[in-house]
């Protein structure tokens, strides 16, 4: 076995060996199966919570495991163990090997480094930087949203970051291994006023990035302002109109829309299973022709980006539809064998104790040609979604409801009031075949998604530019 990368951890940490790896390998494939394969992590993390101006925890933590995975057919058998000894390794790969049958099969001997990113560089991690010094990020969040405003009478900050290292090792030969941080801020405030009642506003960015992140732009002043100034909006927002109407969507976090009611249906797994709308719709037109979405996990220092996902594979720069085509699904090594597609590199899980399955990274719509604002002007009478809340989606057939957290209404193309209570419904394919206008300002978020499916949770990002929706539902108790 030559192990050719300069980041050896585990190796060294653990003191792997060829003979180690064989043995474990072997195991996983003793009763038979196609692929196995080591998932080994190794997470040191901290977290700062502040509330009614106080630190109320701040903690530090150490996680290490290995999960072992057995394929075979369709069939997946897995195990972990928290305890990296051989014998607890051994036995973990054994139990994965319970659910395949068949003559033993032997692992490739010799491993095969494939070419990976480099996309966060970060000369020291903010997981190794002084307590002191975050516990200094969330005091200044909640100072400046205090000085806001006088009405805002609540306010929560956090901070959490952590540094994961990971190798995976397959039977096929296949070795890879990655160290990737990530930090991220969140910001809560509760406004208050006496006829109005109480409102509420969020904030927060991060990446894959240092500390010194958090000292430029994106400085906690600059996410308590943004949490504050949408409380403060909210206290006059009247209730929003009920019907369907056009429908303008901002720039940036609203792309969360895009990643639900479209996205998850784009996942190969669902289609392999023909449980997605878009099952069977290779080459066909799914949306408008100035439509073209794409799920990119090597942008640098991003939230959903990584170096190689959680099968050790390369990520790549998907295109998933293309000009109104469907083009193609986000794929893992399962997915893709029994299709018959290439692997993407979307393979994630949440953890060793989890199995990867196909997961999103960075997912939004390339910009237009239009002007965000022409695109209001063509209003008439309309709502404008700046920021959204919660939502649910339905695989199956793509119907979703999405909360629109800072709305306002458009009268004759100029944006008038702020609306409260704003529900958007509507089905995600249809949608995507109603967007008249595109906007050139393409905006990402500012690095604060995270995606939940089959009770695993990872870090991602959305994106869009100013979109017009000829015709959507909107919910709400106005008039």
């Amino acid at each position: 076995m030559s192990v050719t990368m300069d980041k050896k951890f585990f190796f060294d940490r653990y003191g792997l060996a060829q003979a180690d790896v064989e043995r474990y390998l072997s195991a996983a494939l003793s009763a038979g199966g196609d692929f196995a394969d080591l998932y080994f992590e190794y997470q040191t993390s901290t977290s700062v919570s502040l509330d009614e101006s106080m630190v109320k925890s701040a903690t530090q933590g150490i996680s290490a495991g290995c999960g072992v995975r057995v394929l075979s057919g369709e069939r997946t058998g897995y195990a972990y163990t928290d305890d990296l000894s051989p014998e607890r390794l051994l036995h973990a790969a054994r139990t994965a090997a319970l659910i395949a049958s068949g003559p033993a099969k032997q692992p490739v001997v010799g491993l095969t480094n494939k070419p990976a990113h480099n996309l966060y560089p970060v000369p020291l991690p903010s997981v190794e930087a002084e307590v002191l010094a975050k516990v200094d990020l969330v005091q200044r969040a909640d100072k400046a949203a205090r000085a806001y405003d006088p009405r805002i009478h609540e306010v929560r900050v956090s901070y959490a970051d952590e540094l994961r290292h990971i190798l995976v090792i397959g039977s096929d030969g296949s070795f890879a291994e990655d160290a990737q941080p990530m930090a991220r801020m969140s910001v809560f405030c509760i406004a208050k006023d006496e006829v109005a009642g109480s409102a509420r506003g969020t904030a927060g960015g991060g990446g894959r990035v240092a500390l010194e992140y958090f000292q430029g732009d994106a400085s906690p002043e600059h996410f308590a302002k943004e949490a504050a100034r949408q409380a403060i909006i909210q206290l006059d927002a009247r209730e929003a109109p009920a019907g369907e109407m056009e429908v303008v969507l901002g720039p940036g976090w609203p792309g969360i829309l895009l990643h639900e009611a479209i996205g998850h249906g784009l996942e190969a797994d669902f289609n392999r299973k023909k449980t997605s709308a878009f099952s069977g719709m290779l080459g066909r037109r799914v949306a408008s022709d100035k439509c073209t979405v794409v799920d990119n996990g090597t942008m640098p220092g991003r939230r959903g980006s990584l170096n190689v996902d959680d099968e050790g594979n390369p990520t790549e720069n998907t295109v998933l539809i293309e000009n109104g085509i469907l083009k193609g699904y986000l794929s893992d090594k399962l997915s893709a064998r029994l299709m018959g597609i290439p692997n993407t590199g979307n393979g994630r899980r949440e953890s060793y104790q989890h199995i990867p399955m196909p997961r999103m990274t960075n997912t939004y719509m390339l910009a237009g040609q239009d002007s965000p604002e022409d695109i209001i002007k063509s209003v008439k009478y309309g709502v404008y979604a700046a920021n959204f809340g919660g939502g649910q989606v339905d695989i199956t057939n793509g119907k979703f409801v999405f909360s629109a957290s800072e709305a306002y209404l458009i009268e004759n193309g100029i944006i008038t009031s702020p609306l409260k209570n704003a529900t958007l419904i509507g089905n995600g394919p249809d949608v995507l075949t109603k967007v008249s206008m595109v906007g050139s300002d393409l905006q990402l978020d500012e690095g604060v998604g995270t995606c939940g499916k089959d009770g695993q949770s990872v870090p991602v990002g959305v994106g869009i530019p100013t979109l017009k929706v000829d015709r959507l539902t909107v919910g709400g108790t106005g008039g």
